[in-house]
């Protein structure tokens, strides 16, 4: 299974796709978002992902205010109101020309998560493919207007059961072929102790049930471990916030990736993937010589004379196995045979020196 992103294809043989998830750590910014559309690229990401969604269209001011124990998770570290954290992070329609032009001139893919049907049908002249995030996965109405635009669909299942998740991609798919699906952890918290609910292992649910999508992980962790984790598992799409420094305020800096660690998450993942390479077992370019001189071949325990008969015990088991020397899986075709010539101690057994 394999789908195209822009000029990428993705799937199982092909290179692992990086997207940086911007978000809100544009601070409200139009320069600094194009700024670390740069850094990103500079980093190694294909792709510069942002969100479109306008407050009153994503959350209820009333409903937050109203939960019982005000506000939870990540948020509860936040010095504004649930509203206008996602008033201030917002970003208008108006930039999206602007940012575009910016990840075209530098050659990364511009993305967005768009939150609501005034959005998806704004971004959609813009996008390659569209990023749905883990909590609309069971508004299904939305996710079968973005399948009905005909892009590639990516979608994360953070905070999911895996019946929500086959309610998903069955709505999806029925509609548009095109599916990334990606496990994820939806606590923001950036706490060590996250490492302990990842469960990339899904991911194998994920390849046996769904066999035509393609896997991938949005990822709120640090470090390369979940990273390198699911591309061993199959994951060939990942997601990871992004920013210039996690020590600024906002909601997104402190469980995002700063460039230099970025950077060493992608070098770490070209390695992995040169390293997975063949499924088929073969003898390897670079050990042809290691086979010769860490193997063994039969070769001769004492001088024997020409016409003496083979036993076990005149039958060296010894390295280097010699180029057209008979190998030690054929020991017990060897005894009985006869020598057809002398032999010095040591020198390898040939087929061609035995007869009956």
């Amino acid at each position: 299974m394999e789908i195209k992103i822009a000029d990428r294809l993705i799937g199982p043989n092909h290179p692992t796709y990086f997207i940086a998830d911007i978000a809100a750590n544009h601070d409200g910014d139009l320069e600094r978002a194009m700024l670390l559309i740069r850094l990103a690229k500079e980093a190694g990401a294909d792709a510069a992902k942002f969100q479109n969604f306008q407050a009153p269209k994503i959350v209820s001011d009333y409903g937050f205010k109203a939960m019982d124990g005000g506000q939870v998770s990540h948020q509860a570290t936040w010095k504004k109101s649930v509203f206008e954290v996602y008033s201030e992070a917002s970003i208008p329609l108006g930039w999206t020309p602007t940012l575009v032009e910016e990840c075209n001139d530098v050659g990364i893919h511009y993305f967005t998560s768009p939150y609501d049907f005034e959005s998806i049908d704004a971004i959609d002249p813009y996008l390659p493919a569209y990023k749905i995030g883990s909590g609309e996965i069971d508004w299904i109405e939305s996710l079968e207007l973005i399948a009905s635009k005909g892009k590639p669909v990516l979608i994360a299942t953070g905070a999911s059961n895996i019946g929500e998740v086959q309610k998903a991609v069955h709505a999806i798919l029925k509609i548009n072929k095109q599916l990334v699906l990606m496990q994820c952890n939806t606590n923001y918290t950036a706490s060590p102790d996250n490492y302990d609910y990842i469960n990339l292992n899904v991911l194998k649910t994920y390849a046996n049930m769904f066999p035509n999508v393609v896997l991938g992980l949005s990822d709120h962790t640090h470090g390369n471990a979940t990273v390198l984790g699911a591309v061993t598992l199959g994951a060939r799409v990942i997601e990871r916030h992004f920013t210039d420094s996690n020590d600024r305020e906002g909601p997104d800096h402190k469980f995002a990736m700063n460039p230099e660690a970025w950077a060493d998450m992608v070098r770490e993942t070209r390695l992995l993937e040169r390293a997975l390479g063949s499924a088929d077992k073969t003898i390897a370019a670079n050990e042809q010589d290691t086979q010769v001189v860490q193997r063994r071949c039969l070769r001769a325990a004492r001088d024997i004379k020409a016409g003496e008969i083979f036993t076990r015990e005149m039958i060296d088991v010894l390295r280097p196995a010699t180029e057209g020397a008979i190998k030690p899986d054929q020991i017990l075709k060897i005894i009985g045979t006869r020598a057809l010539s002398d032999m010095p101690l040591g020198k390898e057994l040939r087929w061609t020196d035995l007869g009956q």
